[in-house]
């Protein structure tokens, strides 16, 4: 969901020191509607690079900071104007003493309710909350969500918070385990989940190959699932009832045919208060309304695996491969 900064000033702020770094933006328009979200002249800043391969983008407005992880790396970095990008959590998630391969750290990042960091751990195979402040970040984690009928959950990849209901929702595909050695995991399928505040887990979706991206329309009655599987990356969505569990479930894009032309599957996606999907895929982002028309898309000549909304729906956070930017979408 759009987090809303207290006024412009910041948003202001933000374009004056960074403006000798902005570069025009490449849309791609298939509906005018698009121009309401994102002005024909938007640009954006790469705020860093020479990373392994940047995720789950969190905007904390308490902090003016951006928290993105490094998956590889095993650590979370943060980037504000004073002080550009410096490291903010390192092990992310992998706290073991063996040495390990793959993705051991951090994925998705998600400020919950109360303020409180949680994190979608690969190495550790569960989700995690960060003991401490956001301001004073530490490596020491309270397991919240690891194990589904006591088999080891595979590497919880994506999250997003239930408020009215008590819960969270997360994606649980096989990416973070080490090098992909799927023969190793515990449970024979790749999931997505409820975990309720209580730490009760339920399965939701055991259906598709690669769950990855997951986000909530408003009013929380439809669950936004992307399917990251090459041979079938699509965006699905779940229909709940009021106790959370899903009734019914559709496709609503296949971005598999767009593959032809490279440039990465569907992966992480956010909603904003109107229900548009900012949905990273094929060559960027693509950005639909709330009935899962394509608008257009913001081209990009690299993958993109995530986005996070901030400045009430007018900056978007992107990461993607080894780098992490910063879309001025409208004034």
């Amino acid at each position: 969901m759009a987090i809303a900064s207290k006024g412009n000033n910041h948003l202001l702020i933000i374009s004056l020191r960074v403006a000798k770094k902005k570069l025009a933006l490449s849309i791609e328009i298939q509906d005018t509607a698009l121009l309401q979200i994102v002005d024909k002249d938007a640009l954006y800043t790469v705020l860093g690079t020479g990373y392994y391969w940047t995720e789950g983008p969190l905007w904390i407005d308490s902090l003016q900071c951006l928290l993105f992880s490094d998956v590889p790396a095993n650590t979370i970095y943060k980037w504000s104007v004073d002080s550009g990008i410096t490291t903010y959590l390192t092990p992310s998630g992998y706290t073991g003493d063996i040495p390990r391969g793959g993705e051991p750290g951090s994925n998705g990042l998600l400020l919950n309710s109360n303020g409180e960091l949680i994190l979608c751990q690969h190495g550790d195979r569960q989700i995690a909350k960060m003991r401490t402040d956001i301001g004073q970040p530490s490596p020491s984690f309270i397991t919240i969500g690891d194990s589904y009928l006591k088999q080891k959950l595979n590497s919880p990849n994506d999250i997003v918070e239930d408020t009215e209901r008590g819960r969270y929702y997360f994606t649980d595909p096989p990416y973070g385990l080490n090098d992909q050695e799927v023969s190793k995991r515990e449970l024979s399928f790749n999931g997505v989940y409820s975990l309720d505040y209580n730490g009760d887990i339920r399965l939701l979706v055991d259906s598709l190959t690669r769950p990855n991206g997951i986000a909530l329309m408003p009013g929380g009655k439809k669950l936004i699932v992307s399917n990251s599987d090459a041979k079938n990356t699509a965006l699905y969505c779940f229909y709940l009832n009021r106790d959370g569990a899903v009734e019914s479930a559709e496709k609503v894009f296949d971005f598999t045919p767009y593959m032809k032309s490279g440039g990465g599957v569907s992966d992480g996606l956010k909603i904003d208060e109107e229900g548009n999907v900012f949905a990273s895929g094929p060559q960027g982002i693509w950005i639909f309304d709330r009935n899962f028309k394509v608008l257009g898309r913001v081209l990009f000549d690299h993958n993109i695996s995530n986005c996070f909304l901030a400045m009430e729906g007018k900056v978007l956070f992107v990461t993607g491969s080894d780098k992490v930017m910063m879309l001025r979408l409208r004034k």
